[in-house]
């Protein structure tokens, strides 16, 4: 085994139960077999795991728990969601979070953004500059020639602060002070994790600040729906309420304009298998996002309404997403190399999970004629996200 899996089994026997359950049934018959035996109840993530200290504070990880017996592990290092165990078309518990299982893995992992929260600027800007109110901002360039998820250490990388008012709910929060990461404004921001009995995810962001700043915040929950190390998402079926989606050049900044997604790889207005068109080697955006690592103009729709769904081949297990968001930004693996070991022992293989995140629009600060994300003093941030998990059987 890995070093950090004997490092984990050092840290808490109780570990042990975390890498010999798998989330998924595949290989031949006689794996297949053993693997189903392991697997009648998914093994929940220790705590012992994400004991520890990260600049000068506590690393904890929080487990939500509703009364059907699913449960979410989230940690409020980076406010990561490190497992959610939903229950697949036999009733068996299922991890489809995909993720290193301590908090030693999420340090180490070559992918900064497993499972996290998102900011202060989810998405990309371009050339890691924009302007508020005539004065300009530089930021660090950590995507190439442009500003990722927040810069260097935008909030992936930071310990919040934990409360559980209740089994079922976790309250994080952080003060993201001036000049951090180069934004203006102390930014107070408050995430609100909810788990409801019908296996719903409900995410509720809110923030302040006492400067003019920009904010689009989200999560970055890395998905399989047949459960975390079990193969590729290429045969998940997506269908996405979007008639139009935003073009990107090589550096995946967007050009300005939005593009119906009629005849092309990204009309997803219908169920359609991720991998029915992503090697589509004439298609200049797939060329550029080696995959889909898209923004989609949602239709029109409210917190009420779904507006993505996607189901598991082998698990039958389907996520609805519902947001107040105007954008979901569909990334399908493309930059998973085989070099992060994630839990049940395995590698994050190429397109080993997809990712949907409901944010505004790429660039924005950049781009008037999107929506803007400018937050001033005296104003509230607030936006709400659900992934609703149900079974297709």
């Amino acid at each position: 085994m890995k070093k950090q899996f004997l490092r984990s089994i050092a840290m808490a026997l109780p570990v042990c139960a975390i890498y010999l359950s798998a989330c998924n049934q595949q290989g031949n018959k006689n794996s297949t077999e053993t693997m189903t035996d392991s697997t009648t109840a998914a093994a929940a993530p220790q705590a012992a795991a994400f004991d520890t200290t990260i600049d000068g504070k506590k690393v904890q990880l929080f487990t939500l728990k509703n009364k059907s017996g699913a449960q979410v592990g989230i940690t409020n290092y980076g406010g990561r969601l490190v497992s959610l165990q939903v229950p697949d078309k036999d009733g068996k518990l299922t991890d489809v979070i995909v993720g290193p299982g301590s908090a030693e893995g999420f340090v180490k992992s070559t992918e900064p953004y497993y499972g996290a929260l998102i900011g202060r600027y989810g998405n990309r800007i371009a050339k890691g500059k924009f302007k508020l109110e005539g004065k300009e901002y530089s930021l660090f360039t950590n995507n190439g020639a442009n500003t990722l998820h927040g810069g260097k250490k935008g909030f992936q990388y930071v310990v919040w602060d934990g409360t559980q008012p209740d089994s079922s709910t976790l309250v994080l929060t952080y003060l993201s002070k001036d000049g951090e990461e180069s934004f203006p404004g102390n930014l107070n921001v408050k995430v609100t994790y909810h788990f409801t009995d019908d296996n719903s995810l409900d995410i509720k962001y809110e923030a302040t600040t006492d400067k003019t700043t920009v904010c689009n915040l989200t999560s970055h929950g890395f998905f399989n729906l047949n459960g975390c190390s079990s193969g590729d998402i290429l045969k998940h079926v997506l269908q996405v309420d979007a008639d139009t989606y935003i073009p990107v050049d090589a550096g995946l900044i967007p050009f300005g304009r939005i593009d119906k997604v009629a005849g092309t790889p990204f009309d997803f207005t219908n169920p359609t298998e991720i991998g029915a068109r992503i090697d589509t080697n004439a298609n200049e955006q797939l060329k550029n996002g080696k995959g889909y690592d898209h923004n989609f103009v949602l239709n029109k729709h409210d917190i009420n309404k779904s507006i993505a769904s996607i189901t598991g081949d082998k698990s039958g297990i389907t996520m609805d997403i519902y947001t107040e968001e105007p954008g979901l930004q569909f990334y399908s693996g493309n930059f998973m190399q085989s070099k992060n070991e994630m839990k049940y022992g395995k590698m994050d293989d190429f397109r080993a999970s997809f990712a949907l995140e409901t944010q505004h629009y790429p660039d924005s600060p950049n781009q008037p004629s999107f929506p803007t994300t400018v937050l001033k003093p005296g104003e509230t941030y607030k936006t709400h996200t659900i992934y609703k998990f149900t079974v297709k059987k």
